[in-house]
């Protein structure tokens, strides 16, 4: 019966597999599967890890929420609020949309940390100014300061877990504004 088998398996122009080397590939395989699931488990990890220790971590993606905003005449108006973070390393692009009945800011940033010290550029499209930025901070919780002709506005920015929130105190356009946010 083992004749015949030799004896097919060369017809067919294969070579007879005997159990142990069908055993010996099995395991050969699982070691492969192994080792390529171990591979891809450590760079995710390491991948992942990157982006939650950076300047700029737990920041990425979007965000909503709402709070106030103080206008030059004192009053106070409820905001709906809207942010988005791309983060690329050490550098971050966001944008942050804020409405009430009344009143209404679109504010776009693209910033860069240099070691603990983040610079960039600023604008806000519905009144037509941007200008520069500058401040401290890493981890998601940033000190800058808003500066163009004529305005500047201090900026903190605090990130914990899936909360986040901003204080803005301005000396022209409006004096205040407190947000809260989560993702």
């Amino acid at each position: 019966m083992a004749h015949q088998r030799v004896y097919r398996a060369a017809v067919d122009g294969k070579h007879p597999v005997s159990k142990a080397s069908r055993l010996a590939e099995t395991f050969a395989y699982s070691r492969r599967l192994a080792f390529a699931a171990a591979a891809f488990f450590a760079a995710s990890t390491a991948v992942g890890h990157a982006q939650q220790s950076g300047p700029f971590a737990g920041m990425a993606g979007n965000w909503a929420g709402g709070g106030t905003v103080t206008l030059d005449d004192g009053s106070r108006e409820r905001i709906r609020c809207r942010a988005s973070y791309k983060v690329y390393g050490m550098e971050m692009a966001m944008t942050l949309t804020c409405a009430s009945d009344a009143y209404k800011f679109n504010l776009a940033a693209n910033v860069v940390d240099g070691g603990g010290q983040v610079t960039g550029t600023w604008t806000e499209s519905s009144r037509n100014v941007g200008g520069s930025l500058q401040g401290r901070g890493g981890h998601g919780n940033f000190q800058v300061v808003a500066s163009a002709a004529g305005f500047n506005a201090n900026i903190s920015l605090r990130t914990s877990g899936n909360k986040q929130s901003i204080a803005m105190r301005a000396d022209a356009q409006f004096r205040a504004a407190d947000i809260s946010l989560s993702k």
